[in-house]
């Protein structure tokens, strides 16, 4: 009983200390105040703002079109090359696993300087595709190892059932692995 009521504060503790500085911030942004030290009103004032600043909206736009891309091609290359790592033997596969952890482990900044400096060596404007392209290469291999331990914890005997009853391996891909 006391170790489910210490269990239940602690968890109340944490969820406390994630939750109530987003909460405080909420409540600022209400405030009239041009700082939020004391309050001084409500107001909608900074809601205004931003929705008629238009480089914001812009860039806003920006980032979700790059999200949306960047998951999109990350999920669909990782999850392909994640079945390609747990179907297939291929001469390369302990350095494309070796690399995929390489890329994970490298802190981020040392991958954005690394990159960049490989597009002005390519001679590759950067841009959208340039920005793209750097975000899949961020995500991909998490989704490699997401989508990986996922099928490791799969059941072969689906598969094989599969090969027996006629299927393809597009349909085996399509129609087992990949939901």
């Amino acid at each position: 009983m006391i170790g489910r009521l210490l269990r239940g504060g602690f968890m109340t503790a944490i969820y406390a200390y994630l939750y109530i500085p987003i909460i405080i911030l909420i409540v600022n942004s209400f405030n009239s105040s041009r700082f939020g030290i004391n309050w001084q009103g409500f107001t909608t004032k900074w809601y205004e703002l931003l929705v008629n600043n238009d480089s914001l909206l812009q860039a806003a736009q920006h980032s979700l079109t790059m999200a949306i891309f960047s998951a999109t091609f990350a999920t669909l290359i990782g999850s392909l090359t994640a079945v390609a790592l747990y179907r297939y033997r291929f001469r390369g596969k302990p350095f494309v696993s070796g690399m995929l952890f390489v890329v994970m482990m490298s802190p981020d900044i040392v991958m954005a300087i690394s990159l960049l400096v490989l597009f002005m060596l390519l001679g590759i404007q950067l841009g959208f595709w340039s920005l793209l392209f750097s975000h899949i290469t961020f995500s991909l291999p998490f989704v490699v190892v997401t989508v990986y331990s996922r099928l490791k914890g799969f059941d072969v005997r689906m598969l094989e059932a599969a090969k027996d009853l006629g299927a393809s391996e597009v349909t085996i891909l399509r129609k087992i692995i990949l939901p």
